[in-house]
C-alpha cells in the first residue's frame, strides 16, 4: 500500500505540464495542432488569460484545473481569436470531460464574446477512451460542441518520430509515457530519465532549453532518494565530459532552493509566520521530500499539520 501511495505523490503531471505550455505555446501548437498553427500568425505574439478562465471556472464550480490554459492569438486573417488548451491527465476516464469542454466554451463565449476553440490532449492510459464532443438535442433544437483530440498512447507507436523531432514537446511526451511506464520500476525509470537528458544536449538545444525541459524530465520522472543520488553522479561526470554544466551544479541547488521558497510562500501565505523548527526543516530537506511536502500543503488545517507531516514521514522511514 506505502509503494502504491509513493506513485501516486510522485507522479504529478499537472504542474509540468502547465509550465511547459506558458513556456512554448506555438510549438505545441505545432505538435498537437498543426492545422491550428498554421492558421495562427504568431507574429503578432499571444496572451495567456489567466484571470479570464478563472473566472469562467470559478462561475462554473467545475474546480482548479492546473493544465487547462487560455490563450489569445491572432489568425493570418486578421481576426482576433481564443484558444483554450486542455491537457487531461488523470489516470482514468472522466465521464464529465465532454461536458465540461462544452460549459468552458459557451461560458468563455458567453462572458467575452470572442469565438473559442477547445482543444484537448488525453495524457491517460485507456486507448479506447476518445471523447470528442457533446451535445444534446430536443424538439429540432440541437445544441452541442465537436473539438479535436489528441491522445498521447498513440505516439508509443511513433517512437521513432519522437527522437527525430526537435520539438520540445517530443521530450515532454517521451517523459511522460515513461514517467507512467516504469510505476514501480525506479531503476528502469533512472535509466530513462538519464537517456532522456542526454537527448537535450544531443539535439543541440539552446542552454535555457535545456534547463526549461531538464526541468519537466526532473519534475516528472521522480525517483527515489538513493536513485537521485546516482543520477546525478552520472549526470555530473556526463556534463564534465561534455564540457557544459548546465543543470549540475548551481542550476541543481537553483532548482532545488526554487522549490523551498516557493513552498514558504504558500505556508506565510496561508498560516503566517514559520517556526525555526520547519524553516530548518525545510532548508534540511532533499528536492524529492520538498516535493511530497508541497504536494500536502492543500491538506494542513494550520502549521501544526504541517509539523506533523515532517513527524509521520520520520515514523513511517522507521517502519
Amino acid at each position: 500500500m506505502k509503494d502504491r501511495q509513493m506513485e501516486t505523490e510522485n507522479d504529478q503531471y499537472d504542474s509540468p505540464w502547465k509550465d511547459i505550455l506558458e513556456l512554448y505555446l506555438p510549438e505545441f501548437m505545432e505538435f498537437f495542432f498543426p492545422e491550428a498553427a498554421e492558421d495562427i500568425d504568431w507574429g503578432r505574439g499571444y496572451e495567456f488569460l489567466d484571470k479570464e478562465l478563472s473566472q469562467v471556472v470559478r462561475d462554473a464550480e467545475l474546480g482548479r484545473r492546473l493544465a487547462d490554459k487560455l490563450a489569445r492569438v491572432w489568425r493570418k486573417s486578421g481576426q482576433e481569436t481564443w484558444a483554450l488548451a486542455h491537457v487531461e491527465l488523470q489516470g482514468q476516464q472522466e465521464t464529465g470531460l465532454p461536458e465540461r469542454i462544452f460549459t468552458y466554451n459557451y461560458r468563455i463565449f458567453d462572458h467575452h464574446k470572442k469565438p473559442v476553440a477547445s482543444l484537448v490532449v488525453l495524457a491517460d492510459d485507456r486507448p479506447g477512451w476518445r471523447p470528442n464532443h457533446f451535445g444534446y438535442a430536443l424538439w429540432g433544437c440541437k445544441v452541442g460542441i465537436t473539438f479535436p483530440v489528441v491522445k498521447l498512447t498513440d505516439y508509443l507507436s511513433n517512437w521513432t518520430e519522437l527522437e527525430r523531432s526537435r520539438n520540445p514537446f517530443a521530450i515532454a511526451v517521451m517523459a511522460h509515457l515513461k514517467t507512467r511506464e516504469t510505476r514501480g520500476e525506479p531503476e528502469n525509470r533512472r535509466k530513462w530519465k538519464m537517456r532522456l537528458t542526454r537527448r537535450l544536449y544531443q539535439i543541440g538545444y539552446r542552454r535555457q532549453d535545456v534547463l526549461n525541459l531538464f526541468h519537466f524530465i526532473d519534475w516528472m520522472m521522480r525517483l527515489p532518494e538513493k536513485l537521485e543520488k546516482a543520477f546525478w553522479e552520472e549526470m555530473q561526470s556526463f556534463e564534465e565530459g561534455k564540457k557544459m554544466k548546465y543543470v549540475t551544479s548551481v542550476e541543481r541547488i537553483g532548482l532545488q532552493k526554487g522549490k523551498m521558497t516557493l513552498i514558504q510562500k504558500q505556508l506565510n501565505k496561508r498560516f503566517g509566520r514559520l517556526s525555526p523548527e520547519l524553516e530548518k526543516r525545510l532548508e534540511d530537506s532533499n528536492s524529492e521530500m520538498l516535493d511530497r511536502f508541497g504536494l500536502s500543503i492543500l491538506d494542513f488545517k494550520d502549521l501544526k499539520d504541517a509539523e506533523n507531516w515532517w513527524e509521520r514521514q520520520g515514523k513511517e522511514g522507521n517502519a
